[in-house]
């Protein structure tokens, strides 16, 4: 309706997924670089998670168009699949016909193998996966045991919301769990990704003027949004129409307040955080009062003297003190704000190196885990002989964190990463007294969390988007 009126060539803000109009920004690029590549390296299964409108089926759909012509895709959108209905869906895809008589599980892993003979890889995307039965996603993990002595005969990944990142969190859950090689989160956008992401769908629809969206409705449509593009784009495709409506080429706040009163959608209004606050104070002054109640109310109540009031100062002194010495400066408070966004915390890997010879690298390393290939031994070996020399002081880019069962993975991964980043810089650990044996992948060594901030920013994209962050060796001490 108001494509001339902007010059446009189409709707710019569709909800249907458009490939040609895939932002790249707000590490939507990298993640997808980085799942082709887990893809094609054979990383077991694969969780995709994040919110309700994060773009979720958009980066769904660009796998899909970005993977190998040799690839057979069995894309399952029904998630509420008993888990006979699973295996009969992959066998429907992968045209197996049941016989009596024979385990269908059997005739798909025969299919499979003849697959693999042909140089075919098969990938199975199941979308919703929040919403699988607990049965069918262990279902899944049977799937994913189908397999030769060199690669898996089935490639996974799973789209799914936060909720299933808490299914998968269940103890009964955790023989999946564990086969999960690489997981990543979609993020909503923030305030300038948002601009940004606007911006590039006007100009991907044929748009050739100045910017549109201005800070007043930038504003409100980020608040209301919440960042999450699905509705980014219903609210800028309303917004437009009011100014449309108008006939205006200059959108303002009255349009956007239009566009959120049409779509029932509000900017949040700081209440919640305000009553929350409040009550925190009301139950604190009514503490204070008990308690001096309660005092007043003591027999012998002390009294203040003249001695209590001198010894006042004293105490003032020394609780300045007190609190001075715990206070971090400026420069630790910032380097502490960098580490806070990282992932979950890894486990450290082994104790201060004592100055007495009794110690022996048993004592200082986890056992090398048997299901480590060629060249990850050879890494993990020259690691523990170059981390040693390296000061607590200094930090490093944590890349990733794969458990032993999963450890074949790192032999495609080292000859990869080394065609982009400096070998002798990327350094393996084993986490101490861990029942999974989890190997630690880390790259660089710099003088505080900036620069280590800064080398983890010019990183390859599909590196960085495997959940990279920084970290100070004495983290791993």
């Amino acid at each position: 309706m108001y494509r001339e009126h902007f010059g446009l060539s189409h709707p710019p803000f569709r909800i249907t997924p458009q490939t040609e109009h895939f932002y790249t920004g707000a590490q939507r690029g990298p993640l997808l670089e980085a799942l082709l590549f887990a893809v094609s390296n054979d990383e077991g299964i694969i969780r995709v998670s994040g919110e309700v409108g994060t773009g979720k089926t958009m980066l769904c759909r660009m796998l899909i168009d970005r993977l190998p012509t040799d690839t057979l895709v069995i894309y399952i959108a029904n998630p509420s699949l008993s888990p006979s209905e699973l295996i009969t869906t992959v066998a429907h895809e992968l045209q197996v016909e049941a016989q009596e008589g024979h385990s269908l599980l059997r005739q798909i892993e025969r299919r499979l193998i003849t697959l693999y003979a042909e140089g075919r890889r098969v990938l199975a995307i199941i979308d919703e996966a929040h919403a699988m039965p607990r049965e069918s996603l262990d279902q899944v993990r049977l799937l994913s045991n189908l397999e030769t002595s060199t690669r898996k005969l089935l490639q996974i990944v799973l789209f799914g919301q936060p909720e299933l990142d808490t299914i998968l969190a269940e103890r009964p859950m955790r023989s999946l769990r564990e086969r999960i090689t690489q997981s990543f989160r979609l993020q909503p956008l923030d305030r300038q990704q948002t601009r940004d992401y606007l911006d590039f769908r006007l100009r991907a629809a044929g748009y050739r003027g100045p910017e549109l969206f201005g800070d007043k409705v930038l504003n409100l449509i980020v608040h209301a949004s919440r960042g999450l593009t699905r509705r980014i784009n219903i609210l800028a495709d309303k917004t437009l129409l009011a100014a449309f409506a108008d006939n205006t080429h200059t959108l303002n706040q009255h349009h956007a307040e239009a566009a959120l009163r049409d779509a029932d959608y509000h900017a949040p209004i700081p209440w919640q955080r305000i009553s929350q606050i409040g009550l925190i104070a009301l139950l604190l002054i009514a503490l204070a009062g008990a308690g001096y109640l309660w005092q007043q109310r003591m027999p012998g109540s002390p009294t203040t003297t003249p001695e209590a009031s001198a010894s006042t100062p004293a105490s003032t002194h020394s609780t300045d003190s007190s609190a001075a010495s715990t206070t971090s400066p400026p420069a630790k408070t910032a380097t502490a704000a960098l580490t806070a966004r990282s992932t979950p915390a890894v486990a450290p890997i082994t104790n201060t190196p004592s100055n007495s010879d009794s110690n022996t690298a048993t004592e200082r390393f986890a056992p090398i885990p048997e299901q480590l290939g060629v060249l990850a031994r050879e890494r993990l070996q020259a690691s523990r002989a170059d981390m040693q020399q390296i000061s607590d002081k200094q930090w490093f880019i944590q890349l990733r964190s794969i458990p032993a069962s999963n450890a074949s993975t790192l032999e495609n991964f080292i000859p990869a990463a080394t065609k982009t980043i400096d070998v002798s810089e990327l350094r393996l650990y084993v986490v101490k007294n861990d029942p999974r044996q989890t190997i630690g992948v880390i790259y660089g060594s710099y003088p505080d969390a900036t620069a280590a901030q800064n080398a983890l920013a010019n990183l390859p994209g599909w590196i960085r988007a495997g959940g990279a962050f920084v970290r100070p060796f004495k983290s791993l001490r």
